[in-house]
């Protein structure tokens, strides 16, 4: 997944259950990648240019997430069996 241009890239992921997703910051300000509302798995630090986030989906479901810098940065992974 790329972080570039202040967009997730693609906005929209569809993944298999045990898939690990890796994010790369490509742009020269700092993101994250973090789970919208309580309670979801996506936690990253701020990443700096050229930092990476990886997680591994274990569950099926929809994974919305976006950037807490940035708000209107918004994406989803989508993980089926």
């Amino acid at each position: 997944m790329a972080i570039k241009n202040f967009t997730f890239s693609p906005a929209t992921l569809k993944v298999k259950v045990g898939t690990r997703v890796t994010w790369t910051n490509q742009d020269t300000d700092a993101h994250t990648v973090t789970s919208a509302g309580s309670g979801g798995p996506l936690h990253s630090a701020a990443l700096a240019t050229h930092a990476t986030y990886g997680y591994t989906f274990t569950e099926p479901g929809t994974y919305a997430y976006l950037c807490t810098i940035h708000p209107f940065m918004t994406a989803t992974v989508e993980v089926t069996r």
